[in-house]
């Protein structure tokens, strides 16, 4: 019996191992799903919460400003000199419609510590009066560039010594006709008028505004028209006659056509004997489209008497054409000539005089 009970059980056994087996591995699996599912839902719901406190703390506080220029440290004597620098002076490209070209400026800060700097974009023009340039302000020129010129930022902060290097994108549009545009990146700083606006404190006076522009020179490629000539040599001061040097004169070049041009040349001065007494080499300058610009040049020597000509010999500055103009000057010093006459003078007196006395002393002997 108990021989049979076991034999039974032990059958019994192999039936339900199986069962109970599959039982294990079925709950086993269904808690390992439930707790995958627990860990993702709680994975989310952290990420949830992440968003949220990120959301919520931009919200609150200030994105910081991405360093949107480099920079560097100026060495040598003399940086603290109460300024500051800009460089270049002047950008001169030429750009196809739908290019883009990235230049780079510097503003040097030699002013103090925590120096602010602000940067703007105003169109330029010339002029018919012999100006080189005007700023226009809100205003749009006829050759504009405000349009074109972009910089990541517009407003930064430099210690003494520091030397800001600023990327500037010059895009030219794809349907931009040829021709000139123009236009000036200026840099501005405001002076502190030393008052903290208290009660009580100083007069506030007026707020120093320094500023300083880079020219942007861009011609577009194509059907253009340079037109430009040297209409006059004159005499800037004395029209006609000097006591001495130096000796300014004024060159005048009007531009007709739709780009800028950079006339260049020389000018020799010679005197009644038509013997060279003076030579000054002219580097090139700019004019802009639809403008009268005259550039001023001082020549001196250091003894100058009698009637001079001066020539002036410039390049238009394209199709190598030479435009040749003359002016004439007297240089009489009046101390110096009248100083010579009257020495004369008086020493025609003298002789006259010593002359008779000799006769009247041989006719009484």
């Amino acid at each position: 019996m108990a021989l049979h009970v076991t034999m039974r059980g032990s059958k019994a056994v192999r039936t339900i191992a199986p069962v109970l087996l599959a039982a294990a591995l079925v709950t086993s699996y269904l808690l390992v799903t439930q707790r995958i599912v627990s860990a993702q839902t709680d994975e989310g719901q952290q990420s949830d919460a992440v968003a949220t406190t990120t959301a919520s703390s931009s919200e609150i506080t200030t994105a910081p400003v991405p360093n949107w220029y480099q920079s560097d440290w100026i060495s040598g004597q003399g940086i603290d000199r109460g300024d500051f620098v800009v460089g270049p002076g002047k950008i001169e490209l030429e750009i196809k419609p739908g290019q883009t070209v990235v230049k780079e400026i510097t503003i040097a800060n030699r002013m103090n510590d925590d120096r602010t700097f602000e940067l703007f974009v105003e169109d330029i023009a010339g002029s018919q009066d012999g100006a080189s340039v005007q700023l226009l302000g809100q205003n749009r020129g006829p050759y504009t560039l405000k349009d074109y010129i972009s910089f990541p930022g517009n407003k930064l902060t430099l210690d003494l010594g520091e030397r800001a290097r600023i990327p500037v994108s010059i895009s030219i549009p794809a349907d931009a006709e040829p021709g000139g545009r123009y236009g000036s990146v200026l840099v501005t700083t405001v002076q502190d008028d030393g008052t903290d606006g208290t009660e009580g404190a100083p007069a506030t006076r007026s707020p120093i505004i320094a500023r300083l522009g880079i020219l942007f020179f861009i011609t577009v490629p194509g059907d253009i028209e340079r037109d430009g000539e040297t209409v006059d040599l004159s005499l800037i001061g004395n029209p006609w006659w000097y006591e001495k040097g130096p000796i300014t004169f004024g060159i005048s070049y009007e531009n007709r056509g739709s780009v800028h041009v950079n006339p260049y040349g020389e000018l020799r001065v010679t005197n009644m004997f038509g013997e060279e007494v003076g030579f000054e080499e002219l580097e090139p300058w700019f004019v802009l489209p639809k403008s009268l610009r005259t550039r001023e040049v001082s020549w001196n020597r250091e003894f100058l008497l009698g009637r001079y000509t001066a020539t002036v010999a410039i390049n238009r500055g394209y199709d190598d054409v030479i435009d040749e103009r003359t002016v004439t000057f007297w240089v009489l010093p009046w101390r110096i000539v009248g100083g010579a006459f009257l020495g004369i003078f008086i020493f025609l007196i003298a002789i006259r005089a010593f002359f008779r006395t000799f006769e009247f002393k041989r006719k009484g002997a």
